[in-house]
This record gives structure tokens, C-alpha cells and sequence, in this order.
């Protein structure tokens, strides 16, 4: 048996090829709309995909699914509940696929939505599974959110998702290997291990979800502390259900002259400048979105940027141009216009106006707060992060609500924005910008440079 995983560690999420090396036929489980990286390490090792499979209807990126079909001509699966609106094979628990000598099983697993199935891989010959492809079932010592299609379905997934564990997932042997498609840094999951995979018999010693006594104690655990959701998961479920745009291909970007960006900025168009922290701040387009590429940008503009909302892309190299519209198009973002040939550069070159934000070191701000001169400060943290623990006379926004919410400051007076070290808060003063404040500043190295250099601490519970 065959098997690779792919991770997006912006995402958080883990696809995977499974396939029999006697028949080369193979399977992609849960993919994403980026499909050439399953098609060359498929072609690569002589396999030939003959199914794309997904474990439920995605609520945080769009799936490569229907795109697999469109280019390679293989068989959709997905649960029959999913009634999506596409050709495809409709699968029931007990359903069997072929791969030659490996099978493929379908287990109903729902809770982390209703429609939700498992599959299990077992070579001919065993009889039982080597390992199961459990989405948002089970996931590396927890499972995934259960609240995320509204409060009226919160209740009845959670039990649903406790009898899944239960009555389904822990009947398997302990040494079956689990490979989850939601893991750390997933927006579907809670706070959970960085590992990418476990066995049944890891969670069902380490898992708290797993070893909750009830549906109550359960419920407890799983709803407990959840963070907000980026605003683009509203759409994705949806698309997915309807069939996401065949893309056959990655998008190639056409290059713009900066007379040209000005223009359609001028229309609505939106600049997505992906660049590093401190090359944003050196100079950036006003009105510009400033979201680094590691922050992470496909996260964070599905955050900020209002869906369906055409993009332009200014990026390092082309490289990270590639990147940036991998990371977009995962999550729908597919009306990119573009990108400013010769970047900042050639921009400031024709005369164009251009903006900077100076840095602050923690040494400096410390020193002012010291003397009472210090300007307001605002962390755009996570809740959980500012509870723990933050700088003394700051005020709190999570950067997910600048789009929709201001901060309880003058727009004239002095603000230094900070999140744990400089991608959130590059994006919160982008936004910041875009409500017209204009005396900002970064504090050099975030909240963890200020921690490690030893500086005063507040903590809401001291």
C-alpha cells in the first residue's frame, strides 16, 4: 500500500494519496483545488488516480475533488448526504472501493458535520484495517468543531460526534494508524498536538474528547474556548455542495503597470501585498491589504478581504507569487486580476504615492511607558492569547474584527500596533490604515520580543 500526505500548515489541513503499488491504481483523499502536486507525484511513481474522495463537505477550503475529475476523468466519491450537485458516486456506510489489492470502506462518522464518512484502507488478506482516513472525526488528540453550521446544530452534532467515537471510530484495533484531515493551525479544530497523525489506541489513552464519560461532559470539552472562524468559512460549505469552478490549471498571472493598478483600484479592486513585515512597512500602496505570505495570507485574507472580491497580487518574486495564488484559490478567492510588474518599486518610480510605518523596539516603548509618554497600544491577538497575558495599558481588537470594528482610540493620536511577533499585526494596521488612522506604528518583534526581553506583563486572572 501506498500512501503520502500532503500538509498546508497555513490551513492547518492534511490531504492524502493512497493507492495500491501492485495495480497502481490510487485514491486522493479530502484534496485541495491545487491539483497539479497529486497529479505529479501520482505520474511520478506510475499510479493512476482512479478516485477522488472526500470525507465531508468542507467548511474551510474548497475541494480539489471536482478538479481532479475535470482534468483526469476519475470517480468523485462522497457521502450520499452530501447531495452535491455534480457527477459523482454517492457512497453509504458499507460501501467498498477497489483499488486492486487494497480496498477502500466507508465508515458514517458525522458530528463534525452531519453528512460526515470515514474511510478505511485494508490490504487483501487483512482483516482489519491497516489505517482510516478520519477528517474531522478524530484528529490528533481531539476531534474537529462541531458548532460551526450554527448554534440550531451545535447540540445534535456534538452527540453525534460522541456516539461517532464511540460506537464507530474506537470499535477499530488500537494499531490502526489515523490520518485526520483538520490538525494544528485548522480554524475546524480546537487546540490540538502539531503531530499530523496517531493510532486508535494513542487517543484512546491520551485524547480527553475521546475519554469524556458523557454526552454532557463531551459537549463540555468540545465547546469549550473556541476562537472565532475567518469570515470566508461561510461560503465554502456551499460551494462545495454546488460544485467549486473547474480552474484546469493554476492560474497565470498577467503583469500590470502601476497606471493600470491605479485604475482598477479606483474600480473596487483589491491590492493584496504579501510581502514581509518589514517591507510593508518600508513603503506599501495606500489603501493596500498587507497580508505576508507566512501570516498565514490564504487565513488572513479570507479574514479581511470581502469574498468574490477581485485581487490584485504585489509579491517578492514569482516564487511567492505562485504561493500567494495557491493559497487563494484553496479558499475561493479565483478573480485574480493580476500583479504590479516591478512591485513598490516601480510604483514609487512614476510618481505614485507610497506610505510607511516606522518600528518601535520594545526597549524604546518600554521607555516610554516608563515616562508616561507612550502612545496607545493595541494588541490584535487572539482573546485567548490576550488573556494570558499583555502589555500593561493596551487595549485589545483581535485583527479578525478590524475589518467591521475600530479601536477605542483617536484616529489622530499615536497607536503602536503589536501581535505575538509581526504577520497579524502587519494585516491590523493595513486595516487600521483603511480607517483612517494615520499615526501608526509596529512594535519590533511583537509581544513575544517584548516577553523575552523581560518587560512588565499583565494578566487578566492576576
Amino acid at each position: 500500500m501506498f500512501l503520502r500526505q500532503f500538509v498546508d500548515e497555513g490551513l492547518g489541513n492534511s490531504s492524502y494519496l493512497i493507492g495500491s503499488e501492485a495495480t497502481g491504481l490510487a485514491a486522493a483523499i479530502d484534496p485541495q483545488r491545487d491539483v497539479d502536486r497529486y497529479l505529479q507525484v501520482a505520474e511520478g511513481l506510475g499510479l493512476r488516480l482512479a478516485y477522488a474522495l472526500d470525507t465531508h463537505l468542507h467548511n474551510d477550503f474548497i475541494s480539489g475533488a471536482r478538479e481532479l475529475a475535470a482534468q483526469r476523468g476519475l470517480i468523485v466519491g462522497a457521502s450520499a448526504e452530501a447531495r452535491l450537485e455534480f457527477e459523482h458516486q454517492p457512497l453509504q456506510a458499507g460501501a467498498i472501493l477497489s483499488l486492486g489489492d487494497v480496498t477502500i470502506g466507508v465508515l458514517a462518522t458525522p458530528g463534525h458535520t452531519p453528512e460526515h464518512i470515514s474511510f478505511t484502507a485494508t490490504p487483501i488478506g487483512q482483516l482489519t484495517p491497516s489505517a482510516i482516513f478520519t477528517g474531522g472525526a478524530l484528529i490528533v488528540g481531539g476531534a474537529a468543531r462541531t458548532d460551526l453550521l450554527g448554534p440550531h446544530l451545535t447540540e445534535r452534532l456534538s452527540r453525534q460526534l460522541y456516539h461517532t467515537l464511540h460506537e464507530q471510530l474506537l470499535c477499530l484495533p488500537d494499531k490502526v494508524t489515523v490520518y485526520p484531515t483538520h490538525g494544528a493551525g485548522s480554524f475546524c479544530s480546537g487546540p490540538v498536538s502539531a503531530d499530523r497523525s496517531t493510532t486508535i489506541g494513542r487517543e484512546r489513552q491520551w485524547n480527553s474528547l475521546v475519554q469524556a464519560a458523557s454526552e454532557e461532559e463531551f459537549m463540555d470539552q468540545a465547546l469549550r474556548n473556541l476562537p472565532d472562524t475567518p469570515t470566508y468559512f461561510r461560503y465554502m460549505r456551499s460551494i462545495n455542495q454546488h460544485g467549486p469552478r473547474v480552474l484546469n490549471g493554476l492560474p497565470v498571472l498577467e503583469p500590470l503597470s502601476p497606471e493600470s493598478v491605479q485604475r482598477q483600484m479606483a474600480q473596487g479592486v483589491a491590492v493584496i501585498d504579501t510581502r514581509t513585515p518589514p517591507e510593508f512597512m518600508a513603503g506599501h500602496l495606500p489603501e493596500s491589504y498587507g497580508i505576508p505570505l507566512a501570516a498565514p495570507l490564504g487565513t488572513w485574507a479570507g479574514w479581511v478581504v470581502p469574498f468574490d472580491t477581485p485581487i490584485i497580487l504585489i509579491a517578492k518574486d514569482p516564487i511567492e507569487r505562485e504561493q500567494a495564488v495557491r493559497q487563494l484559490i484553496r479558499i475561493g478567492y479565483d478573480d485574480l486580476r493580476g500583479y504590479l510588474d516591478g512591485g513598490v518599486a516601480a510604483w514609487a518610480t512614476v510618481g505614485l504615492p507610497t506610505r510607511r510605518v516606522p518600528v518601535v523596539t520594545p526597549e524604546e516603548l518600554c521607555s516610554q511607558v516608563e515616562r508616561g509618554t507612550a502612545p496607545n497600544i493595541l494588541d490584535v491577538r487572539h482573546d485567548d492569547e490576550w488573556r494570558a497575558g499583555h502589555l500593561p495599558r493596551a487595549i485589545h481588537l483581535d485583527a479578525g474584527r478590524l475589518p467591521i470594528s475600530q479601536p477605542a482610540a483617536p484616529k489622530d493620536q499615536r497607536m503602536i500596533v503589536h501581535c505575538r511577533l509581526a504577520y497579524r499585526s502587519t494585516v491590523g494596521i493595513s486595516l487600521l490604515e483603511r480607517w483612517g488612522y494615520r499615526n501608526l506604528m509596529q512594535l519590533d518583534g511583537g509581544y513575544s520580543g517584548w516577553q523575552t526581553a523581560g518587560y512588565p506583563i499583565v494578566r487578566d486572572n492576576e
